[in-house]
């Protein structure tokens, strides 16, 4: 029994250890060629290769301002987000989310600004039928209304519209604004450009703005996700400077994540045929983090030159994503391998906890606190069993190496005994393994819940300011090592003294203590209150261990003789 203690241990560790590198493996890069339909794709690999070369951002990303070739800005607020409208070719030049605070250097207590300095999303170009190409980007618009939007609270969609005349052409591009979502519609029409046929370029975007203290650890997340038959997710680090990377389309949508937020194209509206394909050029590195890859889009205009498609831009959060159907709420795809089993249970878990924040009306580190004594409440029954199976197999010990010695050269005599010898005192040596392993899924859920959610970004508890980043002052995790021997110490009170048990006591939770030092300090927060609440049900046990007596007087069938037969 010491030795499968001792092997389950070794296992947790290793889990807690290599589960990063496991489930996030390296990801293959997606084919690099023609897309679907020649046309579509000869436009496409023709305007990335007329892609200019994304810059990167300076190191100090001052909030975004108007340049002299941005035109005049048009400002759309909501109680959500306040966008901001260049009259020159109609792009988004500042997306602020107003119920956000940045904390990259320098913002103070600045709204998030999803817009690089400097930078544009939304830039539209028409590829006609004759092949030549129309940039939108330095037409001229005439905004309506003038002064820009207000939209609150229960008002209908208000519509955004920008018109401009060129040499006799016409285009219009029509932004309608719902106050509660972070999305809006985009639809346009093109007149007096032989249009009928063309292909729609979009440039979504050069990367976002990081609005983040480690801005690092934020470039690492930076990935395009696409949606075709399924979520398909290339990061940014994936595709060097310089590089086209062709997406074979069709996609209902594509976007742009960072770690916790999300701008998207969303092709969605029936009769509206869906994104052709995209792709995605490698911006210059200032160090080894990818920061910029310039996404682009191929969309069919109508044969009346009209083209619709809807934007995201907003959290990674699922209750604003996953209302919009389509899989959006699949935009942060993590896991590997255990992606199926992990965003469940991720999606699941993040659920009671934001339940348990709403009806309760606690702070979200008191309901971790809750959460973990929760779960251990829950299987309260099951470790007491496990428990009581670790005392049997302990009581019977003895036993068990009587017979280990008496049929040692007898394999199959030995495996009935010890068969026999469980049955008889109902021993099952496997039922102190399962109860240990159960909070397990619950726990590396929680570890991607912290790494990919914006749930407890900002969130500050006591010392902490927040719970998505570790523990400045390395508290909680000290706690934590400290409740795990604690948690060990108590469990072997009764228990006969052995060697490696007693390394693993001491060795565990150094071990447990230096590998979550630079976790999420919520996640610390949650498995310290764990092992704290488990420390009186192990004294318990422990206590019943020491009243409990030895097993004894078990007969032990001897050796069957065999009499050799003379020939």
């Amino acid at each position: 029994m010491d030795k499968r203690n001792l092997l389950i241990a070794f296992v947790l560790m290793m889990i807690v250890a290599v589960a990063p590198s496991i489930i996030w493996p390296t990801k293959p890069k997606p084919a690099v060629g023609r897309l679907s339909g020649s046309a579509d794709s000869a436009v496409v690999r023709d305007s990335a290769s007329r892609l200019s070369t994304p810059q990167s951002p300076p190191t100090a990303q001052p909030p975004n301002r108007p340049t002299a070739d941005t035109g005049r800005i048009v400002w759309v607020t909501s109680p959500l987000y306040r966008l901001g409208f260049s009259t020159k070719g109609g792009r988004l030049v500042s997306a602020e989310l107003l119920q956000y605070q940045s904390f990259a250097p320098g913002d103070s207590v600045k709204p998030v600004q999803l817009v690089p300095a400097g930078d544009a999303f939304l830039r539209h170009r028409l590829v006609l039928p004759s092949g030549d190409t129309v940039s939108l980007a330095d037409w001229d618009f005439q905004p309506t209304p003038d002064a820009g939007l207000v939209v609150h609270a229960g008002q209908a969609a208000t519509p955004l519209r920008l018109e401009a005349d060129r040499a006799g052409s016409h285009v219009t591009l029509e932004y309608s604004f719902v106050p509660d979502q972070y999305r809006f519609d985009v639809r346009g029409s093109v007149s007096g450009l032989g249009s009928g046929g063309a292909v729609l370029l979009i440039d979504l975007a050069d990367g976002l703005r990081s609005a983040e203290k480690d801005s690092l650890d934020d470039y690492r997340h930076y990935s395009v996700v696409t949606k075709a038959s399924k979520t398909e997710r290339t990061d940014f680090g994936k595709i060097r400077p310089g590089e086209r990377t062709l997406f074979n389309g069709p996609f209902e949508w594509v976007g742009v994540k960072s770690k916790y937020f999300f701008t998207a194209a969303l092709a969605l509206d029936e009769g509206q045929p869906p994104f052709a394909g995209a792709v995605a050029v490698g911006g210059p590195r200032t160090g080894r983090a990818a920061t910029r890859a310039r996404v682009m889009l191929t969309m069919p205009v109508q044969p009346a030159g009209t083209f619709r498609y809807q934007v995201y831009a907003g959290p990674l959060e699922n209750r604003h994503l996953a209302p919009m159907g389509h899989g959006l709420d699949d935009a942060n795809p993590y896991g590997g391998i255990f992606r199926p089993i992990i965003q469940p249970v991720s999606v699941f878990v993040v659920n009671i906890l934001l339940w348990m924040h709403e009806r309760l009306h606690l702070a979200y580190g008191w309901v971790l606190v809750l959460f973990g004594i929760v779960i251990r409440i829950v299987l309260w029954p099951l470790n007491q069993k496990a428990m009581e199976s670790g005392m049997r197999m302990q009581a019977v010990a003895p036993l068990m190496k009587e017979i280990q010695d008496k049929y040692k050269n007898e394999p199959e005599r030995l495996q009935r005994e010890t068969l026999r010898l469980y049955k008889e005192h109902g021993v099952n040596p496997f039922g102190g393994c399962l109860p240990m392993l159960l909070p397990w899924p619950v726990l590396l859920a929680l570890f991607f819940v912290f790494a990919n959610t914006i749930v407890f970004r900002g969130v500050p508890f006591l010392w902490l300011p927040d719970l998505s980043r570790p523990d400045p002052f390395k508290i909680i995790p000290i706690l934590l090592g400290l409740s795990m021997f604690g948690l060990s110490k108590v469990g072997q009170i009764g228990v006969p003294p052995n060697p490696q048990t007693k390394m693993m006591v001491y060795f565990m939770p150094l071990f447990m203590t230096v590998l979550f030092l630079n976790f999420a300090s919520g996640l610390n927060l949650y498995y310290a209150a764990q092992n704290l609440f488990s420390i009186p049900q192990q004294y318990l046990i422990a206590k019943r261990r020491l009243r409990q007596a030895p097993v004894s007087g078990v007969r032990v069938a001897p050796p069957v003789k065999t009499t050799p037969v003379k020939t």
